[in-house]
């Protein structure tokens, strides 16, 4: 993957934030990532944007610039938030950008550990990726997440409406059809069916009012993993799809993991 890199800025982002444009080795798509280098270490966040929204989000989005970035600043960690396709959900041709977003990532910028932290699509695209990739995630956090990428695409089909007519038609674009036309690609990115590969630190949090998102999605995932001593599972009584960003208690569990890195 061939990388031009430059200067990045927007008001109230930090400074240190370059671009990095490239074409995908798979299919020539132009795409970017933003990246700012940690100001100690060699660890790295990983933010994944959510649908509607783009690369740039950890940044131009005040209520998840002010809460999560200045926090990872705080504790001197690399920022990488890649675009990836736009509303991409993950799809096949995704994981492998991703994967070798993360290579440059090591040797232009030194990076080791990668933590990666997101939710709604983000959060999905980082179960999607730990399943295919584990050994590149260091720890997770998925926040209102799907976990069955067929299913929620079933589910926005039964109650069609607003934002949900838009993700299932985005799903499609990326995947290449339906979960009947193309089941081999939705298959190999359900994270339930491959949840034994989820062996790092994980939170899990959905709020039961969700309506974006059902709840159902990560209960059927923390039933998968119901014996595994690594995730820890919150769920918000009532909420919306943006509760887990304030209610999971989600600064203090990474803190109390970064601390064991």
């Amino acid at each position: 993957m061939k990388i031009v890199t430059e200067a990045w800025d927007y008001p109230d982002a930090p400074s240190g934030v370059e671009k990095l444009s490239y074409k995908s080795d798979q299919d020539g798509m132009k795409d970017w990532a933003l990246a700012r280098r940690p100001d100690k270490g060699s660890t790295w966040v990983v933010h994944l944007h959510g649908h509607g929204s783009s690369g740039d989000q950890i940044y131009t989005r005040a209520d998840i610039r002010d809460l999560w970035l200045s926090h990872y600043l705080r504790l001197g960690f690399g920022v990488l938030s890649p675009n990836l396709r736009g509303n991409a959900w993950m799809c096949p041709e995704a994981v492998v950008d991703l994967h070798l977003l993360l290579d440059v990532t090591r040797r232009e910028y030194g990076g080791r550990t990668f933590y990666f932290v997101s939710g709604s699509m983000g959060g999905t695209g980082n179960l999607m990726y730990a399943t295919a990739h584990p050994e590149d995630v260091a720890l997770l956090v998925a926040l209102c997440p799907v976990t069955d990428i067929a299913s929620y695409h079933e589910w926005c089909r039964s109650y069609p409406g607003g934002v949900r007519d838009e993700i299932r038609a985005a799903i499609e674009s990326a995947y290449g059809g339906s979960p009947d036309q193309v089941p081999k690609r939705y298959a190999g990115h359900c994270a339930i069916r491959h949840a034994d590969r989820l062996t790092m630190p994980l939170l899990l949090a959905h709020a039961t009012g969700d309506a974006t998102i059902p709840v159902e999605q990560s209960r059927r995932l923390r039933q998968r993993l119901s014996s595994a001593s690594n995730m820890t599972y919150v769920e918000i009584e009532g909420g919306n799809h943006d509760s887990p960003l304030h209610g999971s208690g989600m600064l203090k569990w990474l803190d109390q993991n970064f601390q064991r890195k």
